[in-house]
Formats: C-alpha cells, sequence, structure tokens
C-alpha cells in the first residue's frame, strides 16, 4: 500500500485508469457470481473486521489524533471516531447485508402480450460504481459489501484523514473476497491521498466506471455534481426540519425533537430545523426548547420564538440554509401545517422532514404536498438510515428523482434488462 509520501511519485492519471481497467474485469465475474458465494465473502469480511478490532482502532486513533491537530470540527471528529461499538455495527451491518435476498436476476415485473411474447424485466448489476466519501471509515465497509452484494465491481476513494482506519478495513474486505475465491479488484481503495485521483474518478476512468456516489460535505458533493462526466447518486446536505402540528402529543414531541437533533449531530439525518405550529406555541413551545437546552443544544429562534423563550439567539436569513452539523438548531412559529409546508419548500434540501401530529388530515397534507425523499410520521428523522429500512447498510441518501431516491441500497445499486421469450413470432 502506498503512503502519502508517494504521492509525488506516482504517475496518478495512469493509476486510475489501472484500477479502472481492472475494476471493469472484475465486474464480469461478479456479474455472475452466486447468492451463496457473495454471502460466503460478506460473512467472512464482517468475521475479518471483528478479528482485526485492534489493528482498526489503533489506526484509527492515528487518524484522530492528526485530525484534532489539523482542528477538524466536533461534527468531522464524531463522523471520524471509531470505537468496539462501532467496530462491530460495521460487522453487523455486512452480516445484515448477506442476509438480504440477493436482487442480481430477481424478477421486478413480467407481462405477457397479445402476441405471445412474454416479457420479463430482471435486475442486473450496475457494473463498477466509483464511492468518493470523506471522515467516515464506515463507510468503506458499508460501500464494499452493498457493491458486491449488487455484483458490482467498487473503487473506493476516502478522505485523507480517515486514510488509516480505511485502508485497515479495507484489509478486512480483501480477506473476505480472498476466502469466498473472488477477484481482489472487486473491492480497490485509492492507494493516494492526491486530489487528482477524485478528478480522474470524475472523468469516468476511460468509460469503465457507470456511476459515481459521493458521500461528504457540500464542497465535495458540489463539486462531484459540477465536473462528473459520468451518473451521480448524490445529495447536497441533510436541510432536515420537524413540525410539531397542534394536535401533537407534548411528550412524544420533546423526545422526538431531542432525539432528530440530537442522538448524533454530525450525520445528514440530524434536524436543523425546529417548526411548531402557532396555535400549538403557548402549550408545547417552552417544554420543547427546556427539553432541547437541557440536552445542550442552542436555539436560534425567529422573533416570536425569542419573545416567548429569551434564552434563543435571534436567527438570521443564513440560518434557516445551514447544516450545523452541531448541537445547534434553528426555531421558527408557523401558521399551521400549510406554514410548515411553504418554510419547507423554501428551504429545505429535500432529505428528510418530520411531522408530530395525531390530526390525520394534518399528517395526509403533510405527506403528500412535502417532496423531500423521505417523510415521516411521529418519528425521529434520525431513522433516515438505510439500516434503519432494513437495507442492511446504505451508501448514502439520494435526493434526486432518477434511478435511486432515498437510501441507496442494494436494489438502487442495479439497472434492470429485459427478458423477451417467443416461440417464432415475428412481426407483421
Amino acid at each position: 500500500m502506498l503512503t502519502r509520501a508517494d504521492n509525488a511519485n506516482i504517475d496518478i492519471p495512469a493509476l486510475m485508469a489501472d484500477m479502472g481497467a481492472r475494476a471493469k474485469a472484475a465486474s464480469a465475474p461478479l456479474a455472475f457470481a452466486t447468492p451463496e458465494q457473495k454471502n460466503a465473502a460478506l460473512h467472512a469480511m464482517a468475521d475479518a473486521i471483528v478479528a482485526s478490532e485492534d489493528a482498526i482502532l489503533s489506526a484509527n486513533e492515528i487518524d484522530m489524533e492528526a485530525g484534532r491537530a489539523s482542528g477538524l470540527a466536533g461534527a468531522f471528529l464524531d463522523r471520524l471516531q471509531l470505537d468496539p461499538d462501532r467496530v462491530k455495527a460495521m460487522a453487523d451491518g455486512i452480516r445484515a447485508i448477506a442476509e438480504l435476498d440477493d436482487p442480481v436476476g430477481s424478477i421486478i415485473a413480467q407481462w405477457d402480450r397479445p402476441s405471445g411474447l412474454h416479457i420479463e424485466r430482471v435486475r442486473t448489476p450496475l457494473g463498477v460504481i466509483g464511492v468518493i466519501y470523506e471522515s467516515r471509515p464506515n463507510v468503506t465497509a458499508d460501500a464494499g459489501a452493498l457493491c458486491l452484494k449488487a455484483g458490482n465491481a467498487v473503487i473506493l476513494r476516502g478522505g485523507s484523514d480517515s486514510v488509516n482506519s480505511s485502508r485497515a478495513i479495507h484489509a478486512c474486505l480483501l480477506d473476505g473476497l480472498q476466502a469466498a475465491d473472488l477477484p481482489a479488484d472487486a473491492i480497490q481503495l485509492v492507494p493516494v491521498t492526491d486530489r487528482k485521483a477524485v478528478g480522474e474518478m470524475l472523468k469516468g476512468l476511460g468509460g469503465t466506471v457507470d456511476v459515481i456516489v459521493p458521500r461528504g460535505g457540500r464542497s465535495l458533493v458540489e463539486r462531484v455534481q459540477t465536473d462528473a462526466r459520468v451518473p451521480v447518486f448524490a445529495h447536497l446536505e441533510g436541510l432536515c426540519h420537524v413540525y410539531v402540528d397542534a394536535s401533537a402529543d407534548i411528550h412524544m414531541a420533546c423526545d422526538l425533537v431531542v432525539n432528530s437533533k440530537m442522538r448524533r449531530t454530525g450525520i445528514c439525518g440530524a434536524a436543523e430545523t425546529l417548526l411548531v405550529d402557532r396555535a400549538a406555541a403557548p402549550a408545547m413551545l417552552t417544554p420543547i426548547l427546556d427539553a432541547l437546552d437541557a440536552a445542550g443544544c442552542s436555539v436560534r429562534g425567529d422573533k416570536d420564538v425569542v419573545a416567548a423563550w429569551p434564552k434563543a439567539t435571534p436567527a438570521t436569513e443564513t440560518d434557516w440554509t445551514t447544516e450545523y452539523l452541531d448541537t445547534i438548531i434553528s426555531v421558527a412559529l408557523v401558521d399551521g401545517v400549510g406554514g410548515a409546508i411553504d418554510h419547507i419548500g423554501r428551504y429545505s434540501s429535500n432529505h428528510t422532514e418530520a411531522i408530530v401530529a395525531e390530526d390525520r388530515a394534518a399528517v395526509d397534507r403533510f405527506m403528500t404536498e412535502i417532496d423531500s425523499a423521505i417523510l415521516l410520521h411521529n418519528a425521529s428523522t434520525q431513522f433516515a438510515d438505510g439500516g434503519e429500512f432494513g437495507m442492511g447498510a446504505e451508501i448514502g441518501i439520494a435526493t434526486g428523482k432518477m434511478h435511486a431516491r432515498g437510501p441507496v441500497g442494494v436494489e438502487q445499486l442495479t439497472s434492470f434488462k429485459y427478458l423477451v421469450r417467443g416461440s417464432g413470432q415475428i412481426r407483421p
């Protein structure tokens, strides 16, 4: 494996072109690998991660020390950090992926035509997937396992801040491939930290990369969406909202708002804006904001919120468009569900929104009129996660409308083809 010091001596375009060619070659046998073979590889990967816990945590501590020294923000350090529970969660996530139905070859739909033709729409792998990510070393495991399950080869490019952690995890994935006699080139990790490697991936590596999945901050995703010459599954940021309706149960509302914001502030499903029905404010606003305050969250409110709860800092226009990824939340009073829909339509990134309400009409209107990828009723926004959706894990959450939307799991990492069976038909 190359080190950072080697970057200057590497012909990066040649390196990346070679990785693309090897991934393309590996994708052919993967497309026809049996479910049993892929699952054997996945279970072996999970076993290797558990057995390598000490090595993974030691590598992660090197990254954490470098991150602290370079002044990484708390949210990024939280994403970067591994501990025994998170290592176990990586292994458990891979095992959960192994237990999923194999998507490759499954029949999505079938029908007969008056001509006598029988037509089937059948899932197929995408081919070669490029995943570009920052800070989160667990993405190495999630992305590698999901792509394998869906019959795809993958080229992983982790951030320089997680380079040691990603390499330690990648070594476990290679152990799993070897144990199942699958090609090592099925899961490749870019061995250099030079950003030129990202540029080469975005060009498509000579037509060998079929789709790019970015997972990181706004600057990374914007660059990918601007420069990519291949399709992209992406979202810019998670400007997630929780709306508390006048019909909400106050105890439920307090619990859901605090969990949505504070369970993990550094993930894209963390709530960044709280909207409270103006009609409910006299009874509900103070208890909810007191609960957030007790949990260590700072509040930035509109003028009505500040007037009702003086601890709040006056919000500016920028607050409504900021993904804090921190212990900060913006709060506004709105005129019922219609006001919430208007606010979300103006400021949302179309990632995840939640409504806390008992009024069925309000819930139905919220769910119908808001066009975000994930909408929740009486549940925390922190459930915006592929694992929680029963997908085993996810590569990311897509907010576009083409091909994949919401958590990107094994089914979203496939395409399809049509199988048409006849008995000698000719077209008149």
